[in-house]
């Protein structure tokens, strides 16, 4: 495991934590949503996650990772606009500033615990398959800073 991949997740979530107070700022030019849904769906996801590869089973662990996956996240990128989030992911309709801050505090604490996994926890991505502890942090990150890249060009 990497400490450079959790401090680039930790420095990704202190920048989370820098846009709460934008949270209900809108541009329709760049996203439908607000900054305060994309944080909450990036927040969502890291929990979700780690949750996953906490009550998975290592033994049924399968290394079924799709190219496209494999693509993505060596050029660290997701295209804008392509993938929907599962529901379980989704903000709800009334984003409050209190579980944004929340959220944030359980991420912190998350990706902490990745570390101490067992190397086949995993989680089922709906696009890549299965994607284990090798891999996870990468795929955090990169989804992470999409978000935080929708947020920049909405507060530009």
């Amino acid at each position: 495991m990497k400490a450079t991949k959790i401090s680039s997740l930790e420095n990704k979530l202190n920048k989370i934590e820098n846009y709460i107070s934008d949270f209900e700022k809108k541009n329709l030019k760049i996203s439908k949503a607000t900054v305060g849904w994309h944080l909450d769906h990036s927040l969502k996801v890291i929990n979700t996650v780690v949750s996953s590869m906490e009550k998975s089973d290592p033994n049924l662990y399968k290394d079924n990772f799709k190219f496209l996956g494999k693509l993505l996240l060596s050029l660290n990128f997701f295209p804008k606009g392509k993938a929907k989030a599962p529901k379980y992911v989704l903000p709800p309709d009334v984003v409050l500033k209190k579980e944004i801050a929340s959220q944030l505090k359980l991420a912190k604490e998350n990706i902490n615990k990745i570390e101490k996994l067992d190397k086949n926890t995993y989680f089922k991505h709906p696009l890549f398959g299965n994607i284990n502890k090798k891999r996870v942090l990468t795929f955090l990150n990169v989804h992470t800073n999409h978000h935080l890249k929708i947020i920049k060009n909405i507060l530009k």
